[in-house]
This record gives C-alpha cells, structure tokens and sequence, in this order.
C-alpha cells in the first residue's frame, strides 16, 4: 500500500484530554450553521444579484471567506464527512441514502450483477453513520462540551443511528425524509416508538423524531433557529458544540408567502437567477442567521465562539422542471401547484457561472459558500482560496480547541487553522471528491488543476477524463485532457493512490453486460 504523509490521512496518536471544568474562561464554544442546498451563488455575498442576504454580507465582513471550499454532491456524505473527518470513500456514505432502511447484515455494498445493458457495477451507498465511527459530537462532548444537533439530519433512519447515539446530549429531528416533515406547524412527527397510524392512499406518512408542533403555521426555519438559541442560552456558563443543519432550502419549499410575492416583483439584472420561492426561503435562513449572531452577542458569546457558516451540496438547478416525473402523492401535486403559481418552469436556483448543480461532480454541484469567523484569532474580512472541505471541519475544530485529536478515528482531513490565522498554509497537495452516483466518478483538486475521472456506462475498464484549469475556466468548459496527457497521467496517478488508500469500493466489470443491448437503448 502506498504511504504519503501529506496527503490524505492523518492519525493522532494520542487521547483526547478532557475539559477540566473551571479551566481557564472564556470558554470557547463552536457553533456550526449548516445550509442545505445551497449554492455557491446562492446569496448577495457571492455575487448573486437576485437573493437579498444582508447577514451574510455582514457576517463577511467578520470572518474569512473561502473561494475555493467544497462538499461532496449531495448531503448525507457531507454530513458524514463533517462527522468524521474522513473522505466518503472511507465512511461508505456515498449518496444522499439517509433516510433508507439498512442493507441486510453481511450484504455487499457492491451488487454481484446489472441489468446486461450497464458495463460496470456501481457500488452501494452505506444508508447509515457507522456505530463504530467516534464522531466529532462524541469526542467533543467527551472533552467536556455540551452537545446539540438540531435540524436535518439523513444519517441514518433507526433510532440507533440517530443523533443521540452519535455523541449529541440535545437533539431536535425528524426522520426519515431528506427534507422536513412540514415547512409549516403542525410538522406531523411521532415520538420514537410511536404506531403508525393508517393513512390514505396519497398522503405522507408521519415522521418519526423530536420535533414537536409550535403555533398552527410555525415556520421550521423559525423553530430550529428558536431551539439553537435556546441551546445557547442554558449552556452559556460552560463549552459547547452547537451542530445547527437547517432543513432549508431543500424540498418541499415551503415558504413564507409575504417573502415570496416581493421577490415575484423583483427581476434579476444579471438575468441569472429569479425564483421567488428561493429567494423567499434564503431570506428567512439569511434572517435565522442574524437572530444566531445577535444572540451570540447579547449572551456575551461571540468573542469566544468558533462560528462556521458551510453548505451540504451545490445548489439545486434540478428540480420542478418539467420533465420531471410526475408523483402520486396529493401533497405533492399541491406543492407543484404553489411552484408552478410562484416560479413556474424554473429550477430552484442557477449556479452560473459554475457548470451544473447538485449530484454533479462538476464546480456547480461542490463548489459551496464556507465562511468562518473566531474574533480575536481570524483577521476580519479576509478571502482565501484555500481548497478546503467536511472533512477539515473535525481536525481544525480540535486544532482551534487545543484539544488533541483521538487516536482511534482515522482523520483524512487537515487542520485549515493555519490558514484562518494566516501563519501557514495547507501541507496536501490534493483534494478529493469520490461520487460514484448520478454523475458518477471521482475528481481530484490540485492547484488550479482540476481532472474528473468518470464511470461511464459506454465502455468497460475504460475511464472517460476532463481536465481543466479553473483559474482561467470556472465552468469547466475547455477539456485540456488531450492536449495535457502528462497532466492526466499525474493526477490520475494521484487518484490511484487515493483509491488504495481510502478503501475506495470501485465499480467493476458487470459479468452480464452485453453491448448490443446497450446500443439498442
């Protein structure tokens, strides 16, 4: 097996040293502010000229913003990396599956067979966080730290896999759908251990899960935002972990319709983006945002805390279209109906000047907004563009604590505190996203270099390739690969090595296939 100090893993030997309570104050606490779907032109700060986000530009001003961040293509293996601190590859959480019964004990996560007109056998996404992973919440909280993850969670549909078993003392979710119950109160979750009731044909089945109805019309974004301060406020004399995912904007949209008919009236100069539904719910998670910083500040917290504003996946350009399929559910016909009345034909969002959005592998579906702000230790209104990812979230948060990382995680990512403290730069010299799903492949980052290995359902044992150079072609539209064959070569050396050492489930040849059914379709 090949070593590389460097480039990927990195595996502290030495425990974690717990907080002694009356150590030293202020205390430094970590509040991480989780998007989903959110796009990397998805706000005012970023350069959209539709969505109105004054908090975010506000929020600028006091941190360090990267250029450059990413996440994988779709959430539950972001949401693992930031977990674990480890490559999807590793974890096995590959595809947005969170909210899927487990495989089968003993079941292979690589099929034996395909329908004879598919070359390759794709592997399985894992549906679950693996019990045997010692998560972020689990050590912080283990170093003394109050713990609380509220919102989203798509880790893993039974209560096993829930957040209280993964290190968190407060948890406020729902399962098992990748979006919220309801947008709107009464959000139609049971307790764990509740019976299902019957339903009609058509409707949703309740979730399972923490959250409790508020006010008949409650808004979640709202809620969530109540519950972190909340948290923040009963756990303001001692350290804490505050793991706030919001629901928003992912699907089913739910919106605030007085937000909804401004934006209706409101056309985008740069002629990119224009749904008002979007811009609707970006301005309540912009506003969630501001209540969570005003509340640091009223409590006496902001100096003390690490505060990372991040997304899960590029942004959704996908969606409501119409040539999607058509869905039986009642709910979801009146959700298409308020889509149709308010945006019409549009996708949820435009992520121009990047190519795609998310499930792509390319810069649209990775390429995230990352923000990140510690008064007194990250130089204010700051940019970097430092290639960074989930899996630095564990390693820099511990680096930022003073705690030391455990010995028994495998931590594939690298502290980024010295580039928020601007004393030092990154020791890899690559970055990797292995998505074998949708767009499936595996991309590697390095420099401005950017090569996309694909899994082509044409040929077998033959990899399609796109190499750009993103410093002069952000939206991947000039494929060097045939003029750069020594570029190829070096990278997909990289790739190689990156597969070997992460325990990459590669595709294989499907026994089954037949070309000529292939060519027939």
């Amino acid at each position: 097996m090949h070593r590389f100090p460097g480039l990927f893993c990195f595996i502290v030997v030495m425990n974690i040293a717990p907080l002694a309570v009356g150590a030293e104050k202020p205390y430094q606490n970590v509040v991480l502010f989780l998007v989903d779907d959110m796009g990397w032109m998805d706000s005012s700060e970023y350069g959209s000229t539709y969505y109105e986000t004054p908090h975010m530009e506000q929020l600028a001003t006091q941190s360090m913003k990267f250029t450059d961040a990413y996440a994988l293509p779709l959430c539950s293996p972001t949401r693992a990396s930031i977990l674990t601190g480890q490559y999807s590859s590793r974890h096995g959480i590959t595809s947005a599956t969170g909210h899927r019964p487990p495989l089968p004990k003993g079941a292979s996560y690589l099929p034996e067979t395909a329908p004879a007109n598919q070359p390759l056998l794709m592997p399985i996404s894992k549906n679950y966080l693996d019990p045997e992973q010692y998560t972020l919440a689990e050590a912080l909280r283990d170093a003394g730290y109050a713990t609380a993850h509220i919102g989203k969670w798509h880790l893993g549909l039974k209560e096993q896999n829930w957040p209280e078993q993964n290190g968190f003392d407060v948890a406020f979710h729902a399962e098992p759908s990748p979006g919220p119950p309801q947008y709107f109160s009464p959000y139609g979750t049971l307790p764990p251990g509740s019976k299902m009731p019957k339903r009609k044909k058509g409707e949703r089945a309740p979730t399972l899960g923490t959250i409790t109805d508020g006010p008949d019309g409650e808004y979640i974004t709202d809620r969530v935002t109540d519950e972190a301060i909340a948290f923040m406020k009963e756990h303001r004399d001692e350290p804490f972990f505050l793991n706030l995912w919001h629901f928003a904007v992912h699907g089913p949209w739910g919106h605030k319709e007085e937000y909804t008919a401004k934006f209706a009236e409101k056309t985008d100069p740069s002629g990119q983006q224009g749904n008002p539904i979007m811009a609707s719910m970006l301005q309540s998670v912009d506003e969630s945002l501001g209540r969570i910083l005003a509340s640091l500040d009223e409590l006496g917290l902001a100096d003390n805390t690490l505060f990372i504003f991040y997304s899960d996946n590029g942004g959704n350009n996908h969606s409501n279209t119409p040539n999607e399929g058509k869905s039986s559910r009642k709910e979801d016909s009146e959700q298409m109906k308020d889509w149709r009345k308010w945006a019409g034909n549009l996708p949820p969002t435009n992520n121009a000047p990047l190519r795609e959005g998310k499930g792509r592998i390319w810069e649209g579906g990775q390429r995230v907004p990352l923000m990140v702000r510690w008064p007194g230790h990250i130089k204010p209104h700051t940019t970097s563009d430092a290639v960074v990812g989930p899996i630095d979230l564990y390693p820099t948060i511990f680096d930022a604590l003073n705690l030391e990382l455990p010995s028994k995680q495998i931590i594939d990512g690298e502290s980024i505190l010295p580039v928020l403290e601007q004393t030092g730069e990154l020791k890899r010299n690559a970055y990797f996203t292995w998505f074998p799903h949708l767009t499936p492949g595996v991309s590697v980052r390095q420099g401005p270099w950017k090569l996309i290995r694909h899994f082509p359902f044409r040929r077998v044992n033959q990899y399609d390739v796109e190499l750009f150079n993103l410093s002069d072609d952000i939206g991947e539209t000039n494929n060097l690969a045939e003029a750069m064959p020594e570029k190829v070569r070096e990278l997909n050396t990289l790739i190689d090595q990156f597969v070997e050492e992460t325990g990459a489930l590669y595709p294989q040849p499907n026994p089954n296939y037949q070309a000529r059914v292939r060519q027939k379709q």
